[in-house]
């Protein structure tokens, strides 16, 4: 073995080392405890949304920004006026904090990520589209394509968050990831559309008019055809991280959520169809798994992105040593 042979795998367990010594800066740690908390805050808000139109409570506010002309609604306040008007001051809070996101993000540039406040700046501008499609589901009467792309844009608001908040933790990668980011991306890009395709279910009652007159079945058909091909995207994943050999301990366990959510969603979604939409805590929640769902796919995807330049280098590595030409026996003479 020559000396670059020999220092290469020195050189690699220096590089390890150091990736585990590495120590954020505190502007990154405060920007990194924002995201996630407002990504549990756009959690909670889809969840509202979800109640508020499983409640028909979507036009209990019939102007906007404003309810019934006033910030507070007193004098007009029951349960579904209160779901509508919470669910927008949710909304506001969120585009508040998103705000000082890329505040903090232009305050710290010199002392994170050069991505970071190109990527607040796209989260802000998503805020800003979900707040003009939030005023056009009111304005148009809950117009079934405007309703459909609230919550799809939602949903990318969400997945922004998780990917940012993940990209800033402190991670030491194994290596062992392989392909698997591939596999996770496109079982988020199926849940997406999925969640999409539940979203048009819901915002055209496809269920109740495919069962009471036969109407909108192609719609709600879709969407129970949907399940197949995400679903057995989620357990190819699941599989295929049971196989890696010394995965990171943080990838298998988003693995294994996601096979929880999955197990989950499937229940929920049966008994969401028998029960015909009646349970409104049921469907509430169905929507809420799916989401949840997704965003542990996302972070898997992000989390094995950050492990696959490990991999790599240790993959050259490893060629490298193969192609080596084998050292001249002892006492030979060269020719």
């Amino acid at each position: 073995m020559n000396m670059a042979d020999a220092a290469l795998p020195a050189a690699l367990s220096d590089l390890e080392g150091l990736q585990s010594t590495v120590r954020h800066p505190l502007a990154v740690q405060r920007i990194r405890r924002l995201v996630w908390k407002l990504a549990i805050a756009t959690l909670i808000l889809m969840a509202i949304g979800s109640a508020t139109r499983v409640m028909n409570a979507g036009l209990a506010c019939p102007d906007w920004p404003l309810c019934y002309g006033t910030l507070v609604p007193t004098q007009q306040m029951n349960l579904q006026v209160f779901l509508e008007w919470f669910h927008r001051l949710d909304a506001s809070l969120i585009g508040l904090l998103t705000m000082l996101l890329v505040g903090m993000s232009l305050w710290y540039r010199r002392s994170i990520p050069r991505w970071l406040p190109w990527a607040s700046a796209f989260a802000l501008l998503l805020v800003v589209f979900q707040g003009v499609l939030g005023g056009l589901t009111v304005i148009e009467l809950l117009r079934f394509d405007i309703v459909t792309a609230h919550l799809g844009t939602a949903l990318a608001f969400f997945v922004t968050l998780l990917v940012m908040g993940v990209a800033l933790l402190p991670h030491q990668g194994t290596g062992t990831v392989g392909k698997l980011p591939w596999f996770s991306l496109a079982a988020a890009l199926l849940v997406y559309v999925q969640s999409l395709s539940g979203a048009l279910v819901g915002s055209r009652w496809a269920l109740h008019q495919c069962l009471g007159g036969s109407q909108l079945c192609v719609v709600m058909n879709t969407h129970l055809l949907g399940v197949v091909p995400a679903s057995l995207s989620v357990l190819i994943l699941v599989g295929l991280a049971w196989r890696t050999p010394a995965l990171h301990p943080s990838l298998r366990r988003l693995a294994n959520l996601a096979l929880g959510f999955l197990g989950l969603q499937v229940l929920l979604g049966v008994a969401t169809y028998r029960l015909h939409l009646q349970v409104e805590p049921l469907t509430v929640a169905h929507q809420m798994i799916g989401a949840c769902l997704l965003g542990t796919l996302v972070c898997f995807t992000a989390l094995g992105w950050r492990d696959r330049p490990v991999s790599e280098v240790k993959s050259v590595a490893a060629q490298d040593s193969t192609d080596s030409p084998e050292p001249p026996p002892s006492g030979a003479v060269p020719v």
